[in-house]
């Protein structure tokens, strides 16, 4: 059964719950989204949940940004959705309707206690600005953009998929 996941934002005006399959949060991104939308101490940590899960109290509460992407001259408008409370700021949680199954909650939002990651997994070093350390121990994976496996099929590799 997945892990239930109950998160909010600071004021308290919206709470949620969804349910996960991978519940690490071993994922930093440093990308100017998520740090400049989410990001305590110059990165932000997403976790992986079922969409159809979701539930949500104070969804008046809600905003929904989706940021313009200028990467090598070309610039789009993200197909991701930023959810987060209109009231205080908070990040919530990220849905992208390319994949409608997954929901992406902010480690950040999430109230319940999270299992500790084996490894961290930097994501989106290029885009890191220089006054954000990185660390670079025996357990720090660094990836200039996207790394190499998935959100899922890092839980499997790491034997911490939640059945």
């Amino acid at each position: 059964m997945p892990l239930k996941l109950e998160g909010s934002c600071r004021c308290g005006a919206v709470h949620f719950e969804v349910e996960s399959h991978t519940p690490v949060p071993y994922q930093q991104c440093y990308c100017s989204i998520c740090r400049k939308t989410d990001g305590g101490g110059g990165f932000a940590i997403n976790l992986g949940a079922n969409a159809d899960s979701l539930t949500v109290r104070g969804r008046d509460a809600i905003g929904v940004f989706r940021a313009e992407i200028d990467r090598d001259g070309i610039c789009r408008t993200s197909s991701a959705e930023r959810h987060f409370c209109s009231r205080c700021g908070s990040a919530l949680w990220v849905f992208d309707p390319g994949w409608p199954d997954l929901v992406h909650p902010f480690a950040s939002a999430v109230d319940t206690d999270l299992p500790r990651a084996p490894e961290r997994v930097h994501i989106f070093t290029a885009e890191k600005p220089p006054w954000v350390p990185l660390p670079d121990g025996p357990k720090d994976t660094h990836f200039a953009g996207y790394p190499e496996l998935s959100l899922a099929d890092w839980h499997k590799t790491h034997g911490l998929w939640v059945d």
